[in-house]
């Protein structure tokens, strides 16, 4: 069994695009496939809008498991060809109160890929693929904590990174693939994917 895991320094720059094209382009893996998405103060986990609960204690995280294909991220994965399809939402700095479900999930999974950078706090992946799109100037403080993990880089569109406080050392020393949207997953990535993961297969 072997854990991907796919980061990203902000939203939407394609990061969902590169799980699903990768679990699209890496059929023979048998993919179960997880996002995870973390609410700010106020967001309840259960139902994704603001509510009066203690998120904490009634509601730390919630799960759904996808039945079909569709638009939403996770049913998009199912599409591009998972076994199966997890959507887990909580608050942030509360992902440790799903750390056994998903440790659950992924146990029994012939192979899991998961959208988060969070996860890394509980998990040595197999492989860590971090997405960044240079003309996106947020630099979201778990992407900025865990860089320097990465195996490599997906960089969508082109031009110089337009961030601040982030050291060029953290991803020029990495291997990087230039991605053009729509086309999120290179054949040298999916190369690069795959042998990684024959590589930890063997150890």
């Amino acid at each position: 069994m072997s854990l991907v895991v796919v980061g990203g320094h902000s939203r939407n720059i394609g990061k969902t695009s590169v799980a699903a094209g990768l679990i699209a382009a890496l059929p023979r893996y048998n993919w179960t496939a997880m996002k995870i998405t973390q609410h700010g103060h106020g967001i309840c986990s259960a139902v994704g809008e603001p509510c009066d609960c203690a998120v904490e204690y009634d509601h730390p995280y919630a799960i759904s498991e996808e039945s079909a294909p569709g638009a939403s991220d996770s049913a998009r994965f199912l599409a591009a060809g998972a076994r199966r399809s997890f959507w887990l939402r909580t608050a942030v700095g509360q992902l440790g109160h799903a750390a056994a479900v998903i440790r659950e999930i992924v146990d029994s999974s012939e192979n899991a890929i998961v959208e988060s950078n969070s996860i890394m706090q509980f998990w040595k992946p197999d492989l860590y693929l971090v997405v960044v799109a240079f003309e996106t100037t947020d630099f979201k403080e778990s992407a900025l904590r865990y860089l320097d993990r990465a195996d490599c880089i997906v960089a969508v569109g082109k031009g110089e990174p337009q961030w601040t406080g982030v050291s060029r050392r953290l991803w020029e020393s990495k291997p990087r693939f230039p991605v053009t949207p729509p086309g999120y997953v290179s054949a040298n990535l999916a190369q690069f994917v795959d042998a990684r993961i024959c590589r930890a297969s063997v150890l």
